[in-house]
């Protein structure tokens, strides 16, 4: 079983990062550049830096589920725009955490593509498990 404390950021600059920008550091699109602008608003640092990533991206959705519950709870009018902004911070922190492992939001975006696509190839989008 592994620790919450054996799970590092990847050490060395990886082909995820090295697909999203030129050697100089240039984002070669714009989801590259604005994972590096997300690196320039993070507080913390390594292990606690996963941690609070994590519960940012965690309470951040909540917050994305809030409004749609709020929305039915008081029969009132959905908040598109208050939930556009949530989604911002979902996005923040995802880009986040894909940086900490070595990653990029192009990356994740790109990965998610291919699964997905792969899902409906196969016809099986719906259903349950991770390897379907």
């Amino acid at each position: 079983m592994m620790n919450v404390e054996d799970i590092k950021p990847f050490a060395d600059v990886d082909k995820a990062y090295l697909e999203v920008f030129d050697k100089d550091g240039t984002p070669k699109n714009d989801l590259a550049a604005y994972s590096q602008w997300v690196e320039g608003k993070i507080l913390t640092k390594g292990r606690d830096r996963q941690i609070e990533n994590t519960l940012g991206l965690l309470g951040e959705a909540g917050e994305v589920a809030e409004k749609l519950k709020k929305a039915i709870r008081d029969y009132s009018v959905f908040d598109k725009e208050a939930t556009m902004k949530e989604l911002g911070d979902v996005l923040f922190y995802v880009a986040a955490l894909a940086n900490f492992y070595g990653g990029s939001l192009q990356y994740v975006a790109e990965m998610n593509q291919r699964k997905l696509d792969d899902r409906q190839l196969r016809g099986v989008l719906s259903g349950n498990g991770d390897d379907r």
